[in-house]
This record gives C-alpha cells, structure tokens and sequence, in this order.
C-alpha cells in the first residue's frame, strides 16, 4: 500500500513509544510515513487524557486534523490513545468525521484498521480490555533525536492515587521481562542510541507482578553492560518503595545519571494521605538527605500539586516552606485537575481555580529562584554535554548536562569555534548562568567517556 500516513502524538514519553511502535508497523507495511499533514491519505491523533487540559488539547487537535478531510486531503483519520480509551462512546458520537477508534491496549493494530477502513469502506472502532497484553517483539520506528531514546519498562499503574485516571485506562501494573528490555536496549544501542531514558508510571515498581519482588536494580545492572549505552536516565520514581540498594547502584555505576525524577505532589501529611501517597513529610525528607548523602550531584527533579481538594492556606505555606528548605535542582508544578470517575472529584471544599493559580504562580517564581541560584553555582564547573543541535548561523550548540532530561529540563548553550558533531559529547566548562539554562564553552574535542554519570 503506498498511502502516505501522518502520526501526531500527544501526551507523554509512554504515549511516544506506543507512537513509534505504531510508526514502525506500518512502515513494515510500506506505508510511507511523512511528516506534513497535508501530505496525508491517513492522520492518526495519539491522545491523551490524563487531566483537563491535555483533553482539551486532544480534542481541540482531532478538530483541526479532520478539518483535511473535509476538505479533501485526507481519506480516513484514526483516533487512538488515552483519549480514546476512556472516553471512545462519546467521542464516536460527537465526531463522526473520524473513521476509527482504537485504545492504549490495541495500537498495534493499526496496520489491520486502516487495511479494514480500506476494504469495509465503514467506521471501525475496537478498544480493548486495558488490562490486555501488549506485544513489544515489533518494529519500531524512533521519533527522538538519533543518540537518545525512551525505553517502557512496565505498563499501568497499581497506585490508585485519589486524583488521577490513569488505572482505568491503562490498567493494573505489568512488567515487560527482563529478557525482552534487554533485547530492545541492545537493537537501540546497535542504532547509535547512547541514551536510554527508563519509563512507566511507576518504574520502581517494576517486576513486582512478574517475579514477586522488585527487579529496578536488576534491571539497570544488566542494562549498563550494553556497550555504547554511555547514559541510563530514570524517570518516574516514586518515592515509597525507593530502595537502598538502588541508590547505592546509581552511586556506583557511571553509566546510571546522577538524576531521578520523584513525584512527590505534597509535604503535607493530611494531604497526602487524601492523595492515597504511601508517604509522609518525614519519610520524603529522609529519602531525600539519604541521596544526596550518597551522591552529592544527584539532580532531583519532582512534580508538585496544588490546590487539591480541602488544601487550606496553611498546608500551602507547609509545602511552600518544604520547597524552600528542600531546593528541589527540578520542580514542576501543576494545579489540581478534576477527574470524573476518580474518589478526589466527590471530596468536599474543591479550591477555586483562581486560587489554584494563584498558588501556582508563587511556587514556580520560588522555584525560579532556586534555579538560578543552583546555577550560578555551577559556574566554573566542567561537565560531559550531549550535543544535540546547533544554533542556526552562530557558534553555538545546544546541548545537555546529564542532570537534564529532554524536553522538561534546561539546555546548555555551548560555544564552540570547532564543528561539533550531534550526538557526542564533549566537555564543556560552564561560564555564565541563567534561570533555567547554563553557558559553557568547549575545552576539548571529544569525551570518549563521560565522567559525570
């Protein structure tokens, strides 16, 4: 079949892989996949519906995607992901101009919807149980840079926390095997990937399901002896099951970042218990002086809530004490969404949105502050940058520290009046600072080993 297909991804990194994974199928199919929308005979929109906004935002771009076939550019648009999953009744209703449905659990259909769209000439939608099975032996075909890629350990999620969708529809907790992880890292390696950024909802969680005990630092032990693997990112960490042994790992082994991201969501202990966190104030203050006593350059990136359900002034202040004391290197924050079909939507005394921002706005000028002090800090120091692009018309490339990951975190902009090639790293000694980003310039041609992680 030599129908050009056009994929946009909304959402997270675990959203991205199911794209490629979908990317890769269909270009075994010979379907030629492009990167203009007006190019296409098929748009599939990869939704996501986690809070408010991103349903906004999928629903708002399904609109503006069908609107090429009303106007004759397009042939069938397909509908998949999140949003689909969990909300496929109404969507099917409200938007006939989309010709198929499918869910979080059968994307790897895609190449079987579009033959049937073909040859049934009528709307298709299937979406699975979200607990189903889901086969990662397949093609894929990466979307990030050409050195750097997600890799998805485990799929759902077994929290339950009050406020969040995300079990009902991705479903319960379930571990890739071992030998399958490894095995996919290998062919991302033998493709010039050097880092691999580990992702589920839950990454600590891993294996839990599949061998009865928890398997992270198993996991990454036999990752980190892939050759040309130079960084292993963990991201998604929750804090309660956080083990000794594997900060003792990520204080041993060079190729694991000195970098974790833990959503954290609160200090506040009435809080977190609404939340259903398995945390307290005190446990989250031990975890957090017990990395940085074993590895004094971790980079802890963690996600705040605010105004969630019966969060009173008070409990505010608490949180914006913590964040103050703590120093957070990495902080997002976000106001409380509310979710349908989840127990913190039916809890009393929901906070007014303009509170919610207003509370928002003081933690992330807090923050600001942070950052920049943290950088200033790291004036005068050298680090290892992935170089992954250059400035167009400058001496100047933008690249990363390992305490940095794509996308959510800052970028170094390195001078340098040598050609750097993308991809590789060099060392870079840092001159100046700002907010969120640092300025470095180069002091050799290439590290062959990075030494920071």
């Amino acid at each position: 079949m030599n129908l050009k297909v056009y994929l946009e991804t909304l959402g997270c990194s675990k959203n991205l892989v199911d794209s490629e994974i979908m990317l890769g199928i269909l270009d075994r199919h010979n379907y030629k996949i492009v990167d203009n929308e007006y190019e296409a005979d098929v748009i599939i929109i990869n939704t996501c519906g986690f809070i408010e906004s991103a349903k906004e935002e999928s629903v708002d771009t399904i609109l503006e995607l069908s609107r090429l076939k009303k106007e004759g550019k397009c042939k069938y648009i397909i509908v998949t992901g999140c949003l689909s999953q969990r909300y496929f009744n109404e969507l099917s209703m409200e938007l006939p101009e989309v010709d198929a449905f499918i869910g979080t659990t059968n994307f790897d259909e895609i190449a079987d919807v579009i033959k049937n769209l073909i040859e049934n000439k009528k709307r298709y939608i299937n979406i699975k149980d979200i607990n189903a099975h889901i086969d990662y032996n397949l093609p894929r075909m990466l979307t990030t840079p050409s050195h750097t890629a997600y890799l998805k350990i485990a799929e759902g999620c077994d929290n339950y926390c009050t406020y969040c969708i995300i079990p009902k529809i991705r479903g319960r907790y379930r571990s890739r095997p071992i030998e399958t992880i490894i095995e996919e890292a290998k062919i991302l390696a033998s493709k010039g990937i050097k880092e691999l950024i580990i992702i589920a909802q839950d990454i600590t969680r891993y294996g839990i399901d599949l061998y009865g005990n928890y398997k992270l630092t198993q996991l990454l032990e036999e990752l980190s002896k892939i050759d040309n693997i130079k960084w292993i990112r963990l991201q998604y960490s929750y804090p309660d099951i956080i083990s000794d042994d594997l900060i003792d790992l990520m204080a041993s082994n060079k190729k694991i970042c000195n970098y974790i991201d833990i959503p954290l969501q609160h200090c506040n202990d009435e809080i977190l218990k609404k939340m259903n966190r398995k945390t307290t104030k005190q446990s989250i203050i031990n975890l957090i002086n017990k990395f940085r006593s074993k590895i004094p350059s971790i980079a802890i990136r963690t996600s705040i809530i605010v105004g969630f359900p019966g969060e009173t002034g008070e409990q505010f202040n608490e949180l914006l004490e913590f964040i103050k004391e703590v120093e957070f290197d990495r902080l997002g924050v976000f106001t409380y969404s509310l979710e349908e079909n989840t127990p913190a939507a039916k809890f009393p005394n929901q906070i007014p949105q303009e509170i919610k921002e207003e509370r928002l706005n003081k933690i992330m000028q807090l923050q600001k502050d942070i950052s920049y002090k943290k950088n200033m800090d790291k004036i005068g120091n050298i680090y290892d940058i992935l170089i992954e692009e250059k400035v167009e018309n400058e001496n100047v490339y933008i690249g990363r520290t390992e305490f940095d990951a794509p996308e959510v975190d800052g970028i170094v902009y390195v001078q340098s009046n040598k050609k750097l090639k993308i991809g590789e790293f060099f060392k870079v000694k840092i001159i100046d600072a700002l907010e969120y980003d640092l300025i470095g310039e180069v002091i050799n041609e290439f590290s062959e080993q990075t030494d920071n992680c």
